[in-house]
C-alpha cells in the first residue's frame, strides 16, 4: 500500500510541474495574441486611412501611438502574475473592480454574480467575458478558484 502512496505522490508532483509549464506557455501565447490583436487594429486603421487618403493624418499617428504603448501592447500582460508586495493597483481598472467584488463577497462568488454587480447582466454573452477575467485573475495568483468554479479572494502575499 505504501508503494501506491509513493506512486500517487510522485505522479502528483510530475503533473503539478507540467501544469506550471503549461501555465507559462499559455501566458506566452496570450501575450502573442495581444500583440497580434494590436497589430490587426493598427493595420486595419492604416488601410482605412490609406483608402480615404488620410494615411499621413496626425490622428492616424496618434492612434498608432495609443495602440502600441498602452497596457497589453507589445506583449505586456494586462494581468501580471502576483508577486509579494504587489497590490491590486497594478491591475487594470476592470480587474480591480472584479477583485473588490470577490473580496467583499461573504462566500465564494460565481461569475454570474460578479457580472451582475458589474452591471453587465446574466446572459451568457455578458457573463463569459467576466468568467474569463476571473479565471485569468485566478491563474495569475490574484484569486482562488474553487472546484465548483466559484472565486474567492486570496490573502496578500508577504514580501
Amino acid at each position: 500500500m505504501a508503494d501506491v502512496l509513493v506512486w500517487v505522490m510522485q505522479r502528483r508532483v510530475v503533473l503539478a510541474d507540467r501544469a506550471e509549464r503549461l501555465r507559462k506557455e499559455l501566458a506566452e501565447i496570450d501575450a502573442e495574441v495581444a500583440r497580434l490583436e494590436a497589430a490587426e487594429v493598427v493595420i486595419g486603421q492604416f488601410i482605412e486611412a490609406e483608402r480615404s487618403g488620410q494615411a499621413d493624418a496626425p490622428t492616424v499617428a496618434e492612434e498608432l501611438e495609443r495602440v502600441t504603448t498602452t497596457l497589453g501592447a507589445g506583449g505586456m500582460l494586462l494581468v501580471p502574475h502576483r508577486e509579494p508586495g504587489m497590490d491590486e493597483s497594478v491591475l487594470p481598472a476592470d480587474y480591480q473592480a472584479i477583485t473588490k467584488i470577490v473580496a467583499a463577497a461573504s462566500e465564494p462568488a460565481p461569475a454570474k454574480d460578479v457580472s451582475v454587480q458589474l452591471g453587465r447582466g446574466t446572459q451568457p454573452g455578458q457573463v463569459e467575458p467576466v468568467r474569463d477575467k476571473l479565471r485569468r485573475l485566478a491563474d495569475r495568483g490574484w484569486l482562488h478558484r474553487t472546484p465548483a468554479g466559484r472565486f474567492t479572494a486570496l490573502p496578500q502575499p508577504s514580501a
